[in-house]
């Protein structure tokens, strides 16, 4: 079995160093980019499985790599960044990033992340038979597969959007809370805002959006939070 690969990407050759040695002791393969524009022309070159994303860099940001790979791939992305401020993590997750670890970090915690991260983007290129479906008008959700389609075509969404949408899709009509749905996708030991939820709820929303599907399956409950509720199915008086 190939070894998994990741992607290291910062300007600073002792960080790089570092992590590839806590990354190479694990049992990973590594790929280093000293550079956001170098990063980027790796994508097509190299079997790819999970990125490493520093923030502060000089001629090409993490913001704008980040970006740039969410054009053409929907690897696993975890920033890492010596900024704490919560809008700096917003803006990470809700350009799509899949994670974001502050530095400095524990080397476990790294590694529990990148672990966590590999096991969700576990993706299945054939739909398995008898696979659980979500359906409803003009949109399917395979949870198993993690595909989700508007009519016949097919929408990518980032690990934490697909998961956010088929939480709530699962839950038939329930309300979820902010604080819920950020404890049941980023965990009880997440310290950032719950506005997260919104930024994620508002590229899912964009994204069906610009698909074709002519309704908005994720709807606001004003002062509460959130629900699924697809074209056709209304809540009884």
């Amino acid at each position: 079995m190939s070894k998994v690969q990741i992607l290291i990407v910062d300007d600073e050759w002792n960080m790089r160093n570092l992590l590839r040695i806590y990354l190479q002791k694990e049992g990973f393969a590594v790929k280093e980019a000293a550079t956001g524009h170098e990063a980027v022309s790796m994508l097509t070159q190299h079997r790819l499985d999970l990125i490493l994303l520093d923030v502060m860099m000089p001629d090409m940001d993490g913001w704008e790599v980040c970006r740039a790979v969410r054009e053409q791939s929907q690897l696993p992305i975890l920033m890492l960044t010596a900024r704490s401020e919560i809008k700096d993590k917003v803006q990470g997750l809700g350009i799509g990033a899949d994670d974001y670890l502050t530095k400095p970090f524990e080397p476990e915690e790294l590694l529990a992340r990148i672990h966590s991260l590999l096991r969700r983007s576990a993706l299945t290129q054939a739909l398995p038979l008898r696979e659980e479906l979500l359906e409803y008008p003009g949109l399917r959700i395979y949870p198993e597969s993690r595909v989700v389609r508007v009519e016949e075509r097919n929408i990518d969404f980032t690990l934490k959007e697909f998961d956010l949408l088929t939480l709530l899709a699962r839950g038939g009509r329930r309300v979820f809370t902010r604080e819920e749905l950020v404890e049941r996708l980023w965990g009880n030991d997440y310290g950032g805002e719950t506005r997260v939820v919104d930024t994620h709820i508002k590229n899912i929303r964009e994204k069906i959006h610009k698909a074709g599907l002519p309704y908005n399956p994720v709807q606001t409950v004003w002062g509460l939070g959130y629900k699924f509720q697809a074209a056709g199915i209304h809540d009884e008086a």
